[in-house]
Parts: C-alpha cells; structure tokens; sequence
C-alpha cells in the first residue's frame, strides 16, 4: 500500500512539473505582456506575462511596448513557466528565450513596468529602478504621460460613459456583452478587449477589436 502511494505521488509531482513548462514558438503577440505560443502539437497557449505590466494600446507607449515585445520573441521558440492561470484563463508565466528571461529584459528596456501588486522578484524592481534613472523606453516620456497601466485601466473602468438614453448602460460592465455585433462603438470594442480579455473581438490578434468599427 505504502508502495503504491508513493507512486501514485510520484506520478502527480511529474504531471505538474510537465505541465508547468509549455514550450512553442511564438506566432502572435497581442500587446506588449500577452502573446499566443503554438505548441509542437499545434496547440494555441495565450500567455500573460508574469509580474510585469506594459502600458495598454491606448496609452502612450503602448504600440511600442507590443513592438519591443515582438523584436524579442516573435517566431521564435520559447519556454514559458507557468503554475497558474489568470481569470480571463492566460497563462502567467516567466518566459524563457533559452537562458534570456524575457520578463525582465521589457523591464530592463523600459518598456514595462513592475507589476506591484503581483510580483515577487526583487531584481525586477531593482531593474526597473535603473531604466527610470538612464530615462530607457517609457521612462524619457513627459510624466503625465507615465501613467502606471494597472492605474489606466481604473480610470477606464470607473470613467463610465454618457447616458444618452435609458438603455444604454452609465458604465460598461465585463461580461455583459460577447460579439462585435453588440457593440456601439470602436472605444466600447477596445474596454471588452482590453479590460475584459474578450480576445474574441480580435479574431486576427492584431491589437484592434471589431474592424468594422474601429477600421
């Protein structure tokens, strides 16, 4: 009995170590910390990338944040560590370009910052610091433009949007619209997108929900 315990203890312990690496090449990146990996079994990971926050494409440097991103791993095969996924169901993860941590090399440019509230590792701090001082990426932008991303979205969520009749909602709520059909315009298409992880929006993975209303 003790036998097979062990055993069967063994076998869970290597099925999560299996399942914490997932290694594919990258072939679409969403904005400057979400990417999609195709595994070699042709299998389409979306990865959020973990402890680090890049600022959205609304903000100021936020098409550059994707394109920094891309410049490092786009077509290439990577590592991603991962033991969790977040609640729009990405796996966060600290990416690997063999020994390249990918995490910190955005940190390390400037072009993202330090995810406060979920990171761990003091060096990204410490590498976050020293971009700021040498004014790297985001960090040589005015600093009324260098609003944190997490803060952003806040205001986005909490901003609402003009009531122009009584059936139109004051604010937009996560999940209480699905397709591009219901939407009423590109900026409500990009809160579903961007807020809501409603990747659905953006068939193409191109960053730009709805092409009908945003073209």
């Amino acid at each position: 009995m003790k036998k097979i315990l062990i055993l069967l203890i063994t076998g869970l312990l290597s099925a999560f170590s299996w399942a914490d690496d997932i290694t594919g090449r990258v072939v679409s990146v969403h904005d400057g910390d979400t990417l999609i990996l195709l595994t070699p079994e042709q299998k389409q990971i979306k990865i959020r990338l973990a402890e680090i926050d890049t600022p959205e494409i609304g903000q100021p440097y936020g098409n550059k944040a994707k394109k920094a991103l891309s410049d490092l791993v786009f077509d290439k095969t990577l590592t991603a560590r991962s033991n969790k996924k977040d609640r729009y169901g990405r796996f966060l993860a600290n990416l690997y370009l063999g020994e390249v941590w990918i995490n910190a090399e955005m940190v390390k440019q400037g072009d993202a910052w330090v995810y406060r509230q979920y990171s761990r590792d003091p060096r990204l701090l410490a590498f976050e610091k020293k971009a700021q001082e040498e004014k790297k990426g985001l960090w040589a932008l005015p600093e009324s433009q260098r609003v944190p991303p997490w803060e952003w979205r806040k205001s986005r969520r909490t901003q609402g949007k003009p009531t122009a009749s009584a059936s139109e909602p004051a604010q937009w709520t996560c999940g209480a619209k699905r397709t591009c059909s219901q939407m009423t315009s590109c900026e409500e298409a990009r809160f579903y997108l961007q807020q809501c992880g409603l990747s659905a929006l953006d068939r193409n993975q191109d960053g730009v929900p709805c092409e009908k209303l945003c073209s």
